[in-house]
């Protein structure tokens, strides 16, 4: 299942995760030093602090920070940024790299019809000859 993009409760995709992982609460209580009760709380969660959620990706063994990137990539593209600040210090990422879940989400929004081709290229940036390319080269 492809998380939703837009709205995203972390501690709800944690809690899958760590069921799909089959590890107990104990064990990841253990590992992040705190108590069974607060490891339940973190379930219920929209949000979690970036040093636990680190923890969290190494003991489950899945980038939950790159569901943040994604979403940068559908909603926020470069283009579309108002305030430009191109002297920086920090690392620069490339925007334009498609992840295969962001190839997926896009081709089930059209295999379900939620959108059509027209509106992905508007509403989430996506070049029209790229989203072609998907077409023919991954859908079913």
């Amino acid at each position: 299942m492809i998380p939703d993009l837009k709205e995203i409760y972390l501690g709800q995709l944690i809690k899958q995760r760590v069921s799909e992982c089959d590890i107990s609460v104990t064990r990841i209580s253990k590992f992040l030093k705190c108590s069974e009760e607060e490891v339940k709380k973190i379930y219920e969660k929209k949000s979690i602090e970036v040093d636990v959620l680190l923890k969290l990706s190494k003991l489950l063994e899945y980038d939950f920070f790159r569901i943040y990137s994604q979403h940068l990539i559908l909603y926020s593209p470069q283009a579309s940024m108002k305030y430009k600040c191109n002297k920086t210090q920090l690392p620069s990422f490339r925007k334009n790299i498609y992840t295969k879940e962001i190839v997926e989400f896009m081709l089930d929004l059209l295999e379900t019809r939620q959108k059509s081709k027209t509106q992905i290229i508007q509403e989430y940036g996506i070049p029209k000859t790229t989203l072609y390319k998907w077409i023919a080269k991954y859908q079913k």
